[in-house]
């Protein structure tokens, strides 16, 4: 990545907390222009402390943050107006209309949409003079998103933006989002649905206890997680009547009754020579499952080892 690409920065971050707590533990990433970045975690394992830091809300307790080329808190009126943020609750006053919150919103903002845009973006053109304690859940996350996008951001993050959402409005907000990536707006994500960072995410890190456990494209982090092989043992066999498992490929396994898991980083050469045998041997393997690891498996499987660990 070249340095003029760089539009977000972070070296050796760190945040504590009164008492001794560190939420955020050294963690080093850069993000480039243009690029959606996923930040992934269980709930404690410094995701919104991270965010905080970079939208400047807080100073580092160690470490530096850089966005747009700049400290976020020491030159926060140089940085805000060139970023939007969506939390995870808005907090707008109930009382006001929709058409009323965007009006208040454009206020404060340089450069703001004209508000009929900001409200049709996000399919709320026909609620403008429903009050915002009116609206339903997944409404107000929409708001929330439309006063993000207001002031046509460089850098938008994104904190739980489909939380809320039906399948239909979580389609469109994804949607959205990537028109505003490939339009050259950098996006940091955080969700806890992992199929939508695989699916929108240009790179992404997995936080556990704060810090980062896997980073990379989801392909590369997805890549260091073996795919399984699932089966019923044949009436009368048992696990050593396979072939040798390392010639299998095979790199762990697990055995339940006659259910059988195979772990393997050479899906393909697993399963075939495990057909063959089973072909060479005419026996039929009931419930045969073979699948490559996904994020969700790579997710699971970071956050129970560091569990594992912690114990």
């Amino acid at each position: 990545m070249r340095t003029d690409e760089c539009v977000i920065d972070v070296t050796g971050l760190r945040r504590g907390y009164s008492g001794g707590f560190e939420a955020v533990r050294g963690i080093s990433f850069s993000v480039a222009r243009g690029e959606l970045f996923a930040l992934l975690g269980t709930n404690g394992a410094g995701k919104t402390s991270t965010v905080e830091l970079l939208e400047g809300l807080a100073r580092p307790s160690a470490g530096q943050v850089r966005v747009l080329g700049v400290d976020p808190y020491e030159r926060r009126d140089e940085v805000r107006p060139r970023t939007g943020v969506m939390l995870q609750e808005g907090g707008f006053p109930s009382d006001l209309t929709v058409e009323e919150t965007a009006r208040m919103w454009a206020g404060c903002t340089s450069g703001a949409r004209p508000l009929g845009e900001a409200l049709e973006r996000v399919g709320l053109g026909h609620r403008a003079r429903v009050r915002v304690k009116q609206l339903s859940g997944g409404e107000r996350r929409r708001l929330d998103l439309s006063m993000a996008l207001i002031g046509r951001p460089e850098v938008l993050f994104l904190d739980e933006p489909t939380t809320g959402l039906d399948a239909e409005a979580r389609h469109e907000t994804q949607r959205l989002v990537r028109e505003l990536r490939d339009g050259g707006t950098t996006v940091v994500l955080t969700t806890h649905y992992l199929e939508e960072a695989e699916e929108l995410a240009d790179r992404l890190a997995i936080l556990h206890r704060g810090r980062i456990a896997a980073s990379g494209t989801t392909a590369e982090v997805i890549a260091q997680h073996p795919g399984r092989i699932c089966f019923e043992l044949p009436f009368g066999y048992v696990l050593g009547d396979l072939p040798p498992l390392p010639r299998l490929g095979v790199t762990g396994h697990e055995v339940a009754g006659q259910r059988v898991r195979l772990r393997t980083e050479r899906l393909q050469e697993s399963l075939t020579a495990l057909l063959v045998w089973a072909e060479n041997q005419r026996v039929t393997l009931d419930r045969l499952d073979a699948r490559a690891a996904s994020l969700e498996e790579a997710f699971l499987a970071i956050s129970g080892e560091a569990a594992e660990d912690g114990r």
